[in-house]
């Protein structure tokens, strides 16, 4: 009795071994199926690219009942329009397609085409209209009359005081550039950035704060202060941004703000990060703060001297520099160390 019982009992485990390793097998086999069929060649977004040179590049979308042969589409800008041109012509004999049939084949494969302008257009900035205490007033500019807010720079332009504030100058720069943009001797069409007064039709929206000006000028705290006046400038800053209706409707994504020098916006850009920030660098930001995803990345001004008239080609310059690691601020290179 004892032997039959466990004859039943391992009978019954090798039948349900059996079951569960054959529902595994056809699984495997469906699978592989699907992936079969998903990675069908005539279902990829394929880009067709052209010898000869056109402004209009062509996004061509495969169709599945479409046979690879019939998928060319030729580059010429007159067939796109619909223009008749001299071809080939198919006979209908043993299942093979016509003329026609080729026509509607590439038609329904044809499903983008966009047209890249020769110029781009330049993008459209919405400034703020600060106080002057945010920009140019941090340079000891001061308006002739209080609701003057910008200095006119047809008849002076605020002196950039120079030094090594000029490293982190990108801010001047860039404020400046859309003031100039307004003026109406300018070529708007040749600029890359020109401001708009409409907010509803700027593609950016930008912040003019000299915060490393501030940072650099004003961060220190004296005795009768119990905030910098950097400081107090950042929090004025923020809450003048948040409280505009252009950072309610984007959430401040659209909006840019300088942030060069790496240790301004020290407390505004906890609060504002999700704008994109003008930075020189990510060291000294939290990667939720600050990263390649949103921000740019401007190089310093150029302070060292530039050869006059130099005119070395490439071979005429034997030697390659190239920097690799970590950033270590106010630390000594052992290259520059050992040139000096």
């Amino acid at each position: 009795m004892g032997e039959r019982s466990n004859s039943r009992y391992l009978g019954v485990i090798l039948t349900r071994k059996s079951k569960i390793f054959l529902s595994i097998s056809i699984l495997t086999v469906l699978s592989w199926f699907l992936i079969f069929f998903s990675t069908n060649p005539n279902r990829v977004l394929d880009y067709i690219s052209v010898s000869e040179s056109t402004d209009v590049p062509l996004i061509i979308i495969k169709n599945s009942n479409t046979s690879p042969q019939n998928n060319a589409i030729s580059p010429n800008p007159q067939n796109r329009e619909g223009a008749q041109t001299e071809g080939p012509t198919y006979e209908n004999r043993g299942g093979t397609k016509t003329e026609s049939s080729v026509n509607q084949n590439r038609a329904k494969t044809l499903r983008c085409i966009q047209k890249v302008s020769p110029s781009p257009r330049p993008l459209k900035v919405f400034m703020y209209d600060m106080s002057p205490e945010f920009h140019f007033g941090l340079l000891g500019w001061k308006p002739e009359r209080n609701d003057v807010v910008w200095p006119d720079i047809r008849v002076n332009v605020p002196h950039h005081p120079g030094g090594l504030n000029l490293q982190h100058s990108v801010e001047y720069w860039l404020t400046l550039d859309l003031l100039f943009s307004e003026l109406p001797e300018d070529s708007r069409s040749s600029r890359a950035a020109i401001r708009v007064k409409n907010s509803s039709e700027a593609d950016v929206v930008f912040v003019p704060f000299f915060s490393s000006m501030s940072y650099n000028r004003f961060s220190k705290v004296n005795q009768k202060q119990k905030k910098s006046q950097d400081k107090e400038l950042q929090d004025n800053v923020v809450k003048y941004v948040t409280s505009q209706k252009e950072w309610k409707i984007s959430g401040g994504k659209d909006h840019v703000i300088m942030a060069h020098h790496p240790n301004s916006m020290s407390t505004a850009r906890h609060k504002l990060y999700p704008a994109m920030f003008v930075v020189a660098d990510f060291g000294r930001y939290s990667p939720h703060v600050a990263n390649i995803d949103k921000d740019i990345v401007a190089p310093y001004k150029h302070l060292v001297p530039s050869y006059v008239n130099d005119t070395s080609g490439f071979d005429g310059r034997p030697i390659l520099l190239y920097f690799q690691g970590a950033i270590y601020r106010k630390a000594v290179s052992t290259l520059l160390a050992y040139v000096t």
